[in-house]
């Protein structure tokens, strides 16, 4: 009886490994070095997607149907899938855990649907990810934190959409600054044409940077066409301002300060770019010395931004600015950083500010007294009486010593006399009995 019902499970799971659903198309090609399962469902009547897609599919094309939704894990028993194609159906949403277990996925195509977001944090369930096409759909912006999940992506088509803006921090993924570029720079493949761009520095960076010798970054359609051209103050760029864009580099005056507990301290940054970029200050970092953890108990979060600051510009292109500590303690201590922001990008140095100095004194010094030539014997003072030594001034000690030193000098050398007489009265009777004997 249970080698029967074990039969049939077996059976069971290898008809759901082989089989391929009612509604879709199965085939066979190659894929490296085995042969790949490809599967395709177009069927107009479908409205969500297929529970009994074969567990061995690599390929699987779900096109022109009327899938509205990606619902959670809705892929997890495709392991080995590679390839998942969602192109031209009416996904207007997508669950941030719809593609749990796709660690084999190569290749995310989600063109001509309906999506006006995409959870981009859901990258990090395909971490083999190179391809994702996102053409022709309703996305209106692209939020910052994208760049921390594109990292692996060589091919990003974003063309067709209704973006406006792009973040910087997607600049410093695909035009590294230099000092933090890897061994092996990776080229990518970016479509940003067709989308209604404003004409900032971010555009015309890409614009100038991608048609350089070498560039890593190749776009698919050079012609990117502007509906607008504003600045972060809203006048109006021209197109030879546009060219001229740079992202700001920055320099302080001093990288490490150490000053003493008490005193003032100036820290000073100049930075440079087009547009002139603004500064601003933020304390990253506290002092963390074993020994005084208890000064900053009750000290504020950190970072934070630092109000009291100026700033000055000399000319287009530079700006200044200084941030003055006055009567040092040891909250002050820690790292500052001076950051560097315009259209093109942000840049940012770091300050390390120490304050030294006596944080307690372990004891007063002692006072030097003259010392005596001799010390006077307590042996003869009467039970009842006590001296203080410290009760008299030094002064009147001095008077007592000087009186008394001679009369002491006298009666030693009355004693010395004493003593040799006594000798000499002794040698007589010495000489008696030796006459005796």
């Amino acid at each position: 009886m249970y080698l029967l019902v074990l039969v049939q499970v077996l059976q069971s799971a290898l008809w759901g490994v082989h089989s391929c659903p009612a509604v879709c198309s199965c085939s066979y090609g190659t894929g490296g070095k085995a042969e790949l399962r490809s599967v395709r469902c177009s069927d107009p009547g479908i409205s969500a997607v297929p529970v009994n897609v074969p567990a061995d599919t690599g390929k699987l094309r779900l096109e022109k149907t009327l899938i509205s939704r990606v619902p959670r894990a809705a892929f997890y028993n495709l392991s080995d899938l590679r390839f998942l194609w969602l192109n031209y159906n009416s996904i207007a949403s997508i669950h941030p855990s719809s593609f749990v277990n796709l660690k084999a996925l190569r290749e995310l195509r989600l063109d001509g649907n309906l999506l006006t977001s995409f959870p981009w944090e859901g990258l990090r369930d395909m971490p083999r990810l190179q391809t994702l096409g996102l053409h022709n759909n309703r996305l209106s912006s692209l939020p910052a934190h994208a760049s921390l999940f594109l990292s692996n992506i060589t091919f990003l088509d974003l063309s067709s959409n209704r973006l406006t803006v792009l973040p910087a921090e997607l600049l410093d993924l695909w035009f590294p600054p230099p000092g933090q570029q890897g061994g092996t720079v990776q080229r990518r493949i970016l479509g940003l044409h067709d989308n209604p761009w404003l004409c900032d520095c971010q555009i015309s960076m890409v614009m100038s940077l991608s048609m350089s010798l070498g560039s890593p970054l190749v776009l698919m359609d050079q012609l990117l066409v502007c509906s607008r051209s504003v600045d972060q103050s809203g006048t109006l760029l021209s197109q030879s301002e546009l060219s001229h864009c740079m992202r700001p580099s920055i320099q302080p005056a001093a990288t490490r300060v150490i000053s003493r507990l008490g005193s003032n301290v100036i820290l000073r940054c100049e930075a440079t770019g087009y547009p002139t970029p603004t500064l601003t200050w933020i304390k990253t970092s506290a002092y963390t010395d074993c020994c005084r953890n208890n000064i900053f108990e009750n000290s504020d979060q950190l970072p934070r931004n630092l109000e009291s600051f100026m700033q000055e510009s000399p000319r287009v292109g530079v700006r200044w600015s200084i941030i003055t500590l006055n009567g040092l303690s040891y909250k002050d201590a820690g790292e500052y950083r001076c950051q560097a922001r315009n259209m093109a990008g942000l840049s940012e140095a770091p300050i390390k500010l120490k304050v030294v100095g006596v944080t307690r004194l372990s004891r007063l010094p002692k006072r030097k007294y003259l010392k005596a030539p001799l010390k006077l014997s307590t042996k003869y003072k009467r039970p009842n009486q006590t001296t203080s030594t410290t009760s008299r001034p030094p002064e009147k000690q001095n008077q007592i010593l000087q009186n008394v030193t001679p009369s002491i000098i006298k009666i030693q050398t009355a004693a010395n006399l004493l003593f040799k007489e006594f000798l000499t009265e002794k040698r007589p009777k010495i000489n008696i009995t030796d006459e005796k004997k």
